[in-house]
């Protein structure tokens, strides 16, 4: 088995010991983000903000990587407070569109850095 590992300077760097992606032939394992912005390293304010800033981070690494949100087959979202679930839908659907992913929407009881989202996801390219 080949992996490569797949870098984005368009998404913040890790955190902690992972890579932003992993390939393995047309499969691609995008670790979680949170809604860090790439340029300052800071959380940005809000869960709204936050949800956009995670699907932007996770779309520059898709394209890192040779692909798009449209690539994505599976989606894992972690959130402190369930109540922004709706939320949390209507901002996805300005980054995605039917097919949709298969997903997984988890409450969290703390995320890295406090923020208030993160999302990791499988990309299948071709």
């Amino acid at each position: 088995m080949s992996k490569t590992i797949v870098h984005s300077d368009h998404a913040p760097a890790a955190v902690g010991t992972y890579s932003q992606a992993v390939k393995v032939g047309d499969t691609v394992y995008l670790s979680g983000q949170i809604g860090l912005d790439p340029v300052s390293n800071t959380l940005v304010d809000g869960f709204e903000a936050q949800c956009h800033q995670v699907f932007k981070n996770l779309r520059a690494v898709c394209q890192a990587a040779g692909g798009d949100l449209s690539d994505v087959v599976k989606l894992g979202v972690f959130v402190v407070d369930l109540a922004n679930f709706a939320t949390l839908n209507q901002i996805m659907g300005e980054y995605f569109s039917q097919p949709f992913p298969a997903r997984a929407a988890i409450q969290a009881a703390a995320l890295p850095k406090g923020a208030l989202v993160e999302a990791d996801a499988v990309m299948v390219l071709g």
